[in-house]
């Protein structure tokens, strides 16, 4: 008898769950496009669901917020009413990129218990959070975000360190989801790649705000789940700010926050092109608007900085190095600075407040302003500190070793952006987490780190070419990255070893890493080596000291996530492009139908020689007329890359002056004693002139040789022309001495 109420009892229960199924409420929203469609599901729980041109990618997945007043958003609830609307308008930026439009369908339900589920569908993704309107405050015990894959997709990804104390996470490929064990968790945005419909999602967040940073970990199916860090109970030496407060113990709650709020975007970001990934503002755009008003003081720009090189100055008459930090060090790297328009300095950790002021004042002679490095507990635990360095003359805060995400470690950083924009002060943040649009609330945010830059290869090879070929497309979703690039110490990873003391190395060609300087969005970009290594080469430093660190333009040119990407971006009416590729060499065709029609332009480009495959230090520098008709293949070693600087001004010269320098390279030895000279068809003339015209040496040259070296032991040290003539043409190529 028993077994037949059991029986009864079971088949109600599958009875009232299809008739709720039956009875549910289904809304859709459609991308401007039409191609991405969410759907929402509405009975005793919330569900969405999305789809991309007809292939189903989420499957329906459950969302809920628990608080602790017994209400859960997303269960039992009833519909009041829905809004509907239609956005497609711009967004002005203080800085950069300013053709960014903000175009989404939106779908808003309200239900009767004071709260509202948003979801918007922009073309490029779909988000979905929460709203409630409540009396007084509330505590967050939990919530639930589900992403229920339509199959088990290949992910990349950046696995977190168990304690939540770290968003500089190396990467780690699985061909499929299920491969990864259910104890390991991601920092976002995780990239998953759908294969057979060659579609690649991102799970990110935006517009994180009073509210602890979301992981994911697996689910039980296909799928994966928000994680989040719970509220810290205790942290370890409270009552002294000049150590770590690291959380000892949580609460079993995740916040304690406002009645009313908006809750975090969780964003689902999907490309069917790779390139699209590169350029995709989607965490931008779901953040809050901005809310400095006056922003003439805001003021991105590169920065000369001594703490990666140790503040060793090779060969130089003033004490140097970490132990030598001084006025007459840093005074080098202003005059630096100012010598190559850049905008920066930084003083790292050792600085003194003995002669702060007095190099601030300096600095400000030389129209070159002073960033600050700071330990994060001085500016969160005493009210004056900020006032205290501002009162030095320091333009800008980089505020390091935060190493949290709880709802109490997120507030610190909108907490320091509010008090430095009310001082006028820029910020940087360093050892952080991962950034989720609150630049675009506070513009005065430069950078965040969450990105193992060149810091680390003073301790391991994580920072290496396959490395710089995945982060563009997932790590700088959510917002620029300080990787600090700049390292003339150039090795392949098969050459490279870790240097905690001292001058590191990095690994890549030359041109690889400097191709960082356009690849990566960082308004605040460093020069990471020392101002002695990068005068012993001209061409790259008047390379560096004219390439901006904001955009007015990016279009994508080539890119396949970890393998390769080539950019080229817009400041004013100069272009440059930058292209890199990981441990496979290869050959990549530079389109430059991105330039205005009607002129010829002078472009300066930098790419590796045959010899770059066993010394990355090497390069080779040419000159090309080129116009929007343009198109020319460069090859790239192993860890190589390109640059490439277009002039504003249309070109004057004539092809037998400057030609399109696709067929000769030009590239010193190690001592740079002797010049190599090689071309694609047979050497006639070269001759070697300085930038003033005066001819130094010249030798024709018979027979069919394509190579040619010649002894430049005689010259001065400087920058000079060599003057190459083949059977087809004229050729100028700079190089150093």
């Amino acid at each position: 008898m028993r077994f037949y109420t059991y029986l009864r009892c079971g088949l109600l229960m599958i009875f009232l769950s299809i008739m709720l199924q039956a009875y549910a409420q289904t809304y859709t929203v459609k991308s401007p496009n039409e191609l991405l469609v969410a759907t929402v599901s509405v009975s005793d729980k919330i569900t969405y669901a999305v789809a991309y041109d007809g292939v189903s990618l989420i499957t329906p997945s459950v969302v809920s917020i628990t608080l602790d007043n017994g209400l859960t958003l997303g269960a039992n609830g009833t519909v009041q009413n829905t809004e509907t609307r239609s956005v497609n308008e711009p967004i002005t930026r203080v800085y950069g990129k300013n053709d960014i439009t903000d175009e989404f369908n939106e779908l808003t339900i309200h239900f009767t218990d004071s709260y509202s589920f948003i979801v918007r569908a922009y073309n490029e993704g779909v988000a979905y959070r929460f709203e409630t309107v409540l009396p007084g405050n509330v505590v967050v015990v939990s919530e639930g975000a589900d992403f229920n894959f339509a199959v088990s997709p290949a992910v990349i990804f950046p696995e977190a360190d168990a304690a939540m104390q770290s968003w500089e996470r190396a990467y780690t490929t699985y061909d499929k989801l299920s491969d990864i064990s259910t104890d390991k968790f991601a920092i976002t945005p995780t990239l998953f790649t759908f294969k057979d419909a060659g579609l690649r999602v991102a799970i990110a967040e935006s517009d994180l705000l009073d509210y602890p940073g979301m992981y994911l970990e697996r689910n039980a199916g296909t799928g994966v789940r928000g994680k989040w860090a719970q509220y810290p109970k205790t942290v370890s030496d409270e009552n002294d700010m000049y150590k770590y407060h690291r959380v000892t113990s949580r609460e079993n709650f995740l916040a304690r926050t406002s009645g009313t709020r908006s809750y975090p975007w969780r964003v689902v970001i999907v490309s069917a092109d790779d390139k699209d990934l590169l350029t995709n503002e989607l965490v931008f755009k779901l953040a809050s608007e901005q809310v400095i008003t006056n922003t003439s003081w805001i003021k991105p720009g590169k920065s000369a900085w001594e703490w990666w090189h140790d503040a060793i100055l090779e060969g130089s008459s003033i004490p140097s190095g970490e132990a030598n930090l001084s006025l007459a060090l840093y005074k080098v790297y202003v005059d630096f600075a100012a010598q190559n328009k850049l905008e920066y300095i930084t003083m790292d950790a050792g600085w003194s407040t003995d002669y702060a002021a007095q190099l601030c004042q300096y600095a400000a002679s030389k129209n070159v302003k002073v960033f600050a490095w700071d330990f994060i507990n001085l500016p969160v635990q005493d009210p004056n500190r900020l006032s205290q360095l501002k009162n030095l003359g320091i333009a800008g805060v980089k505020v390091d070793l935060i190493e949290r995400d709880d709802q109490v470690a997120i507030n610190w950083l909108e907490q320091l952006a509010k008090a430095c924009a009310e001082r006028q002060m820029m910020i940087a943040f360093h050892g952080c987490p991962k950034p989720t649009g609150l630049e675009r609330k506070y513009p005065n945010i430069m950078n965040f780190e969450a990105v193992r830059g060149n810091e680390t290869t003073k301790w391991d090879d994580t920072a290496n070419p396959d490395y710089h070929l995945q982060i563009p497309f997932i790590r700088m979703l959510a917002g620029p990255f300080d990787y600090t690039p700049g390292s003339m110490r150039n090795v392949h990873r098969s050459q490279f070893k870790p240097v905690p003391t001292g001058i590191p190395m990095t690994m890549g060609t030359r041109v690889h890493e400097l191709a960082m300087y356009v690849m990566f969005d960082q308004p605040l970009a460093y020069l990471c080596d020392s101002p002695i290594e990068y005068r012993k080469y001209t061409d790259l430093l008047g390379f560096l000291a004219n390439v901006p660190s904001t955009w007015d333009r990016s279009v994508p040119l080539a890119a396949s996530v970890g393998e390769y990407a080539a950019f080229a971006r817009q400041k004013g009416q100069e272009w440059y492009v930058g292209a890199m590729t990981n441990h496979d060499a290869r050959d990549i065709e530079i389109d430059f139908s991105f330039l205005p029609g009607g002129t010829n332009r002078v472009a300066e480009i930098y790419h590796d020689t045959d010899l770059s495959n066993s010394d990355a230090r090497v390069y080779t520098q040419q000159i090309a007329i080129v116009s929007n008709q343009s198109k020319i293949t460069f090859h790239m070693v192993a860890e190589g890359g390109l640059i490439i600087r277009v002039h504003g001004e249309e070109a004057t010269g004539t092809e037998e002056t400057v030609k399109e320098a696709a067929h000769v390279w030009v590239y010193p030895n190690e001592t740079r004693t002797q010049l190599s000279v090689q071309a694609t068809e047979a050497i006639r003339n070269v001759r070697i002139i300085d930038m003033s015209g005066r001819t130094y040496f010249t030798s024709d040259i018979s027979g069919r040789s394509t190579l040619e070296r010649v002894d430049v032991a005689g010259l001065k040290s400087g920058l000079y022309v060599a003057r190459v003539t083949t059977e087809s043409g004229v050729y100028s190529v700079k190089f150093v001495r």
